[in-house]
Order: structure tokens, then sequence, then C-alpha cells
């Protein structure tokens, strides 16, 4: 493992455990008995979001205007376009079925976005990265029953 890995990795590991628990979480939270609408869910989850986001840029100093002239903000908005349709999308599709169906389906982003990766933004291709991508779609073919 190079040395950059050892930066990314744990950070990686990190969204993964987090990010298993989202799915199960607002299943129940917006189905049943006293529902939370998935709308108001994406509002009042994001919020937290936020103001966590809020916290680490005020503990590391980052600043937060001086970026807002960025050429690159034209991404980052796009970016958060694109998050907002998903996140909206990913709630409902939770508040209507199972688990177990839906967020398998959704994590397809994660071959789409390595094979954009590839294609658009010159990342080195693999057999070996080939073959976890045609697995990982097999994968979501058999687990969601779709």
């Amino acid at each position: 493992m190079d040395a950059t890995a050892t930066t990314y990795l744990p950070y990686a590991l990190l969204a993964m455990g987090a990010y298993a628990l989202v799915s199960p979480l607002m299943r129940v939270a917006t189905t049943g008995p006293n529902a939370i609408p998935s709308d108001v869910a994406v509002v009042v989850s994001n919020t937290l979001l936020i103001v966590m986001a809020i916290g680490v840029i005020a503990y590391t100093g980052q600043g937060f205007t001086t970026h807002l002239a960025s050429p690159k903000l034209a991404h980052v908005l796009a970016a958060g376009f694109f998050l907002g349709i998903g996140i909206l999308a990913l709630y409902r599709s939770l508040s209507l079925g199972p688990v177990s169906v839906v967020t398998p389906i959704f994590a397809m982003f994660l071959v789409f976005s390595s094979v954009i990766g590839f294609l658009f933004l010159g990342e080195s291709f693999t057999a070996r990265k080939g073959l976890g991508i045609v697995f990982a779609a097999a994968a979501v073919y058999l687990v969601s029953g779709a």
C-alpha cells in the first residue's frame, strides 16, 4: 500500500461504515406509524450535515468565503445539484421499497463513478478493476432481485 492510500483509506472506511447505516435508518424513519415524509427527512438529515461541516471548517480553520471565488465552484455547485437529486430520490425510494433492493441499486453509482473516472478523469483502468465492476453489477442484480 502506498503512502497516499494510508491517508485516504481510513476516511473511505469510515464513510462506508457510516453510510451503511443511512438506508436502514431512513427506511425506518420514513415508513410505518408516525412516518416522516422523505422530503422532510432530507431537510432534517442534511441540516445536521451542514452543521457538522461548518463545525469541521471552523475547527480546522479552512475558511469559507475565500473559496467562493474559485473557478472550481461551478463543479461544486453541479455536484451539489446532483447530490440533491440523488438524496431526494434515495430517501423517496426507501420510503416506498425495501432497503435490500433500493440500496444495491443506489450503490451502482459506485460503478458509474468509477467508469467516469476512467473515461474522463484519466484514472488508470486495469483488468482487475474491470472485473470488479462486472462483479459489482452482477452482485447488485443478484441482491436486488431486479
